[in-house]
C-alpha cells in the first residue's frame, strides 16, 4: 500500500503550509537517524518523511499528489498524446480539393524532383538522413529531474540512489554521488544518462537540481553553519562545558557565564567543508531554557538580583 504522506507527517488534507511546515519540523526532530541510532528503519523513516515534506510543501507537487496520488510522478512530466489533428499535420489520405485533378508525377518532374534523380527517404523517428540515405549521429537529449536530500548529505557528501522514470514508464535506478557542501539550488550532471542519441550520436546528459530538506535544528548561510542550542539556567549563569553535535561528530563548547539568550558564540573551522578545502564556521545561539515549575527559592533568588534596565536602548 502506498505511503500517505499526510498521515506521515500527522496533518489533515486540509492543512495549511504553515501547519505542514510545523508538522514537518516536530516529525523530523522525533525521527531524525541521529536521534535513533538503535533504530534500523529510522534512515528508512526519515526519508519518508523528507519525501512527505517535498511533495505537501510545493503548491504545484501537492495538487497533482491529492489528484493522483504517490504516482503522480510519472505524470508530472508533461507531455501527453497530442491534441487530434494538431501540431504535427499528419496527412489524413485525402488531396486538397483544389490539387485532386493534378499529375502529381507530372507535377514534381515539372519542379526537378523527378526524371531519376536522387530519392529521398523518410527516416525513422529520431534520426536524420542525407540525401543518399545515410543517418547523421545525433546528439540525445539532456533530461532535467529535481531530487530533495537531508540536510546533513549536503553537508557531509554522500552517495544516493535515484529511482528514475524513464520514457514509456521504465523505471531506472542510478547511483549518485551527492558532493559534500552542495547549497540549496545546486545542480549535478550525470553524463550520458540522458536520452540515447541516434545514427552513433551520444546520448545526452541527466541534471539534477538540488534541493535540501531544512534542519529541525541547524540553519546555513553560505559555508557558516548555525544551531540553536538550549542551555539550562544554571549553565548560563554559572558557565559551563556542554557537548554540541556538529558535522562528523560533537565538540564540547564552553558557555561563559552570565551568558544571556541570543548570545552567539562562535566556533572556527566547524561550518561547511567544500571539496576545495574551503570551510566555514559554526555558530550557536544560546537559548535558556527555564524549568516548568519555578522552585520558590529560585525565585526569591532571581528577585533578589539588582535591577537593571536592559531595554534602554530599545527603539522602534
Amino acid at each position: 500500500m502506498a505511503d500517505d504522506y499526510y498521515d506521515i507527517l500527522g496533518v489533515k488534507r486540509t492543512a495549511t503550509p504553515e501547519e505542514i511546515q510545523k508538522a514537518y519540523r516536530t516529525v523530523a526532530r522525533k525521527s531524525h537517524p541521529d536521534l535513533n541510532p538503535d533504530d534500523k528503519q529510522a534512515k528508512q523513516n526519515f526519508q519518508k518523511v523528507q519525501k512527505a515534506f517535498e511533495t505537501l510543501n510545493d503548491p504545484e507537487k501537492r495538487k497533482l499528489y491529492d489528484q493522483l496520488g504517490s504516482d503522480y510522478e510519472q505524470f508530472s512530466g508533461g507531455g501527453g498524446p497530442p491534441p487530434p489533428g494538431g501540431g504535427g499535420g499528419a496527412w489524413s489520405g485525402q488531396m486538397p480539393p483544389d490539387l485532386g485533378g493534378i499529375d502529381l508525377g507530372e507535377l514534381f518532374e515539372r519542379f526537378g524532383f523527378g526524371g531519376g534523380g536522387e530519392q529521398f527517404e523518410s527516416p525513422p523517428r529520431g534520426k536524420t538522413k542525407t540525401r543518399r540515405g545515410r543517418a547523421v549521429p545525433q546528439a540525445g537529449a539532456d533530461l532535467q529531474h529535481e531530487v530533495t536530500i537531508p540536510f546533513s548529505t549536503a553537508v557531509l557528501g554522500e552517495s544516493l540512489d535515484l529511482t528514475l522514470q524513464r520514457g514509456g514508464g521504465k523505471t531506472e535506478t542510478l547511483s549518485v554521488k551527492i558532493p559534500a557542501g552542495i547549497a540549496d539550488g545546486g545542480r549535478i550532471r550525470l553524463r550520458g544518462q540522458g536520452e540515447p542519441g541516434s545514427g552513433g550520436g551520444p546520448s545526452g546528459d541527466l541534471l539534477l537540481q538540488v534541493r535540501v530538506a531544512p534542519h529541525p535544528f541547524f540553519t546555513r548561510q553560505g559555508l557558516d553553519l548555525e544551531v540553536r542550542l538550549p542551555v539550562t539556567l544554571a549553565e548560563a549563569v554559572q558557565g559551563a562545558k556542554v557537548d554540541v553535535p556538529i558535522p562528523g561528530g560533537t565538540i564540547a563548547l564552553k558557555i561563559p557565564s552570565g551568558t544571556s539568550s541570543g548570545k552567539r558564540l562562535r566556533v572556527k573551522g566547524r561550518g561547511v567543508k567544500q571539496g576545495s578545502g574551503t570551510v566555514g564556521d559554526l555558530y550557536a545561539v544560546v537559548e535558556i531554557q527555564l524549568p516548568a515549575v519555578i522552585p520558590d527559592a529560585l525565585a526569591k533568588a532571581v528577585a533578589a538580583l539588582p535591577a537593571e534596565n536592559s531595554r534602554g536602548e530599545l527603539r522602534w
